[in-house]
């Protein structure tokens, strides 16, 4: 599939490598991997200054009320130079407060997340609720002071780089899991609120969370009481084109391409022909982001599009991985060392942002009509 972007996305590529190239702000290339903080928020801020992180939102709360295919090309352009992951706060929860959130939200954080200067973390995952979100047992009771909140986020990104925590809890006991599910933004400096590093093969962060009795006023409810489910839903539904970006794939493929190369490169044709497959899985990453851009541009949800990318851009990063591995090079086997990093990093994607088996599911079921109810 061959997607046309349009001269003025070209132009905009043309502008971010600029930005990129200038060297201003700092950046390292791990970083990427590691953390929306540090090095990271300071691009934000910089993303900020022009206008970039809220290029998708509508013309009415200070956007420019792009489509899809231009949050992608700003997005997949800075994954290729491995300099930032997609900006939570931008993304996820400033369209949910465009959509749900009252005037007095919209004014407190819409300008700062523009301007790159908050961060949040997504507070969905516990011990018991993985990619079950409708287990969630961390719960909100209403008091005098509004909502008294107790309970553990696990596998939480960048708490420990974020202002606030965007926090799935249940304030119902309906015996419906999704219908007793409401959004809450808790201050991450809040008394009752305790973060503890997990630390991953990769050298990345995560967090656990703890939150003991933690008072969140109720202007702080994001939508509905028990609304939580379809705001979640409809926030996916607009970000599933940034869930894939081959721009780091092909990043992948190129320096994979370059250790082939080397004078003392693998020689044997086994090694090679792996090579050569990783191009085969680069075209279909690339292939399935964009069909997945064509969905969301046409307005549909791109459920199975976006499932069927992630699975196979997962797949794609860790064969490269393995490649030099399989094929005795004793030097990525260096802990400290890049390749090393990169192998670590893709065990962990097969996790981050879907399972795998999630995706399975989802292209089964939505795609394929595969186990449904009759």
């Amino acid at each position: 599939m061959r997607w046309q972007f349009t001269a003025e996305q070209e132009a905009l590529r043309g502008q971010i490598r600029d930005f990129l190239a200038s060297g201003v702000p700092a950046r390292d290339d791990r970083q990427y991997f590691l953390g929306r903080g540090g090095a990271s928020r300071e691009i934000y801020r910089a993303m900020g200054e022009r206008g970039w992180l809220c290029l998708g939102w509508p013309v009415a709360f200070g956007g420019a009320g792009a489509g899809p295919s231009t949050e992608f090309v700003v997005w997949d352009e800075l994954a290729y130079a491995r300099a930032v992951r997609p900006d939570l706060a931008a993304g996820i929860v400033a369209r949910t407060l465009i959509t749900h959130g009252t005037p007095d939200q919209q004014d407190r954080f819409l300008a700062r997340i523009a301007r790159g200067e908050v961060g949040f973390a997504l507070g969905y995952s516990e011990p018991e609720a993985g990619s079950d979100l409708a287990g969630v047992r961390t719960t909100a009771t209403v008091t005098a002071d509004g909502y008294r909140v107790t309970g553990e986020k696990r596998w939480t990104s960048d708490a420990h780089n974020s202002s606030y925590l965007w926090l799935l809890c249940r304030t119902g006991r309906s015996g419906r899991p999704g219908r007793d599910l409401t959004l809450l933004i808790v201050d991450l400096t809040a008394p009752g609120v305790t973060i503890r590093p997990i630390r991953t093969i990769d050298g990345h962060r995560l967090n656990e969370v703890f939150l003991d009795d933690v008072v969140v006023p109720v202007r702080d409810r994001v939508g509905p009481e028990g609304g939580a489910w379809r705001l979640i839903r409809e926030a996916l539904a607009v970000e599933r084109h940034l869930m894939v970006l081959p721009g780091r794939v092909r990043r992948d493929y190129e320096d994979l391409l370059r250790w082939a190369r080397r004078p003392d490169g693998p020689a044997d044709a086994v090694a090679r022909a792996a090579v050569l497959d990783a191009a085969v899985d680069l075209a279909e990453v690339e292939a399935a982001a964009l069909t997945t851009v064509a969905a969301m541009e046409r307005g549909g949800d791109g459920i199975v599009e976006a499932a069927r990318a992630k699975l196979l851009a997962s797949r794609a990063v860790q064969r490269m991985a393995r490649i030099p591995f399989d094929a005795g090079d004793v030097t990525a086997t260096d802990l400290a060392g890049d390749q090393a990093f990169l192998w670590h990093e893709t065990v962990m994607e097969t996790i981050a942002g879907g399972t795998s088996e999630v995706m399975l599911g989802m292209v089964a079921r939505h795609g394929l009509g595969l186990g449904a109810r009759s």
